[in-house]
């Protein structure tokens, strides 16, 4: 059982989960049609840890550095999503929640996931771009209010994240919207047009 302190920690990101997940469930009117994604994904080879080099700025999110979130393969088939952030500080408190994603397209590309923290609650969560070493994703949601850049590594080149920045505004996402994430022996920088990559 959690102490009352690491309670405490997580209830913060129980609710923003909560806003997340029914804020990404809405309907993409007003946004045309939905971004595409890639057309396919070994989930095997996806399975593993990734540290978030940028993203739009998230309510839940609030205070997190060094983001990162792992995923495992369960015994049911699904995937065990355990995100984790450092609050405030490289060295700050770990908060982390845990919850589980399925493949919304299991006879497509398998690059369409659903990912649930609370019952009833579930987002999307499509790969837009992957890079075929699977060092690198694109991830972002089909109304357009979510995208993350990912790397195997807390630092990610900057001809790498430009490639994926460029790949996010062709499919219609506001990338000065991106902001760089501060990770671990990676220097903080903007990841918009205005001095970024």
């Amino acid at each position: 059982m959690p102490s009352p302190n690491r309670t405490r920690a997580r209830r913060p990101l129980r609710v923003a989960a909560i806003l997340l997940l029914v804020g990404t469930g809405l309907a993409c009117a007003g946004h045309g049609p939905p971004p595409r994604v890639v057309d396919g994904v070994d989930l095997d080879r996806y399975l593993g840890r990734w540290y978030e080099i940028a993203s739009f700025p998230q309510r839940f999110q609030r205070g997190c550095v060094a983001t990162r979130a792992t995923y495992s393969k369960r015994e049911d088939g699904r995937i065990r999503v355990v995100n984790e952030c450092r609050d405030g500080s490289l060295d700050g408190e770990l908060r982390s929640i845990e919850g589980v994603a399925w493949v919304s397209d299991p006879e497509q590309s398998q690059a369409k996931l659903e990912v649930q923290f609370f019952w009833p609650f579930r987002g999307d969560y499509w790969i837009l771009a992957l890079d075929p070493g699977y060092r690198h994703a694109l991830v972002g949601n089909p109304d357009r209010d979510s995208l993350w850049i990912l790397s195997r590594t807390p630092k990610l080149d900057e001809e790498s994240l430009a490639a994926l920045r460029a790949d996010a505004a062709a499919l219609g996402f506001d990338v000065d919207r991106l902001q760089r994430t501060l990770q671990s022996g990676a220097a903080p920088a903007p990841a918009s047009g205005r001095g970024g990559a």
